[in-house]
């Protein structure tokens, strides 16, 4: 078996789109709240199961397709099988709304050693490295009216610009004297604040990044007037690695709304660079 990517991730949302988010989940006892249907909306799209209803079938569908389904409190949420791409989804309900990371930094890859992910991420295929999709949907009352589908390398810089302002803020943090610091992979962790000693205080981060529809509005703006509307960025070395990507060309060829353009974007590391990609636009 050929292990999915984000080309039949795109197929199975142009063949069978599924805009009103909260109607679909709901006919398929999927989830309640909008942003877990979200995330399920967006397994069912990988995994090639939208259209499935039998909870078995659809089971063993997504255990064949992802090697890491995860939780609320590690990213990323899901990671696809063979060493394929790990996927983070976020709901956002206004068009322009910035994407709320917590006290995860935005992440062009993945990388195994992250401190930030969960042993059983680490542990489910031997990895050191994966490409990071951002799924980002824009939920409006019961309907999904826009999803963008992007990679960290095309959004985020490198780890290290992120690195370097969480670890200047630890250390001008735990550099303040007279005060008893604990060992925390957060900002800092103050213990013994009161008389007592038995308050504690946590110094978080609270990452945000722009969504991708405002990120990338030099080369797509979104038609507000449509159902639905799919964006997707791909760089093009990644793009000829899929082998599927032919059916994909042969799709736009049959369907109008689906089109397939070359742009160029800044580079996220030095904007007066440009970067090659593939525009994959779709709309209801």
């Amino acid at each position: 078996m050929t292990n999915r990517n984000i080309i039949d991730a795109i197929i199975e949302i142009v063949k069978s789109p599924q805009y009103k988010l909260k109607e679909y989940s709901s006919s398929h006892n999927r989830a309640n709240a909008m942003g877990e249907a979200l995330e399920e909306y967006i397994k069912d799209a990988f995994a090639g199961t939208i259209g499935e209803s039998d909870a078995e079938i659809r089971n063993r569908e997504l255990s064949k397709t992802f090697s890491y389904l995860g939780n609320q409190n590690n990213p990323p949420d899901s990671m696809l099988k063979g060493g394929g791409d790990a996927i983070e989804v976020k709901k956002i309900e206004s068009a322009n709304s910035a994407l709320a990371l917590n006290s995860s930094y935005p992440k062009a890859k993945l990388f195994s050693y992250s401190k930030m992910i969960s042993n059983a991420c680490r542990d489910c295929e031997k990895w050191t490295v994966r490409d990071m999709i951002y799924a980002v949907g824009v939920l409006r009352e019961n309907n999904l009216k826009s999803l963008a589908l992007v990679y960290g390398s095309e959004y985020c810089a490198e780890q290290s610009v992120y690195e370097k302002i969480r670890q200047a803020i630890k250390e001008g943090v735990e550099s303040i004297e007279r005060i008893e610091f604990a060992e925390t992979n957060e900002l800092g962790r103050v213990n013994r604040v009161d008389p007592l000693g038995i308050t504690y205080l946590r110094v978080r981060g609270m990452w945000h990044i722009e969504n991708p529809f405002v990120t990338f509005n030099y080369i797509y703006q979104r038609n507000e007037d449509k159902n639905f509307t799919l964006m997707v960025i791909i760089n093009e070395e990644k793009i000829e690695s899929f082998s599927n990507y032919t059916e994909l060309i042969k799709l736009s060829q049959q369907v109008d709304s689906l089109h397939i353009e070359d742009k160029e974007i800044k580079d996220p590391n030095n904007p007066a660079k440009l970067r090659k990609v593939k525009l994959i636009t779709f709309t209801v």
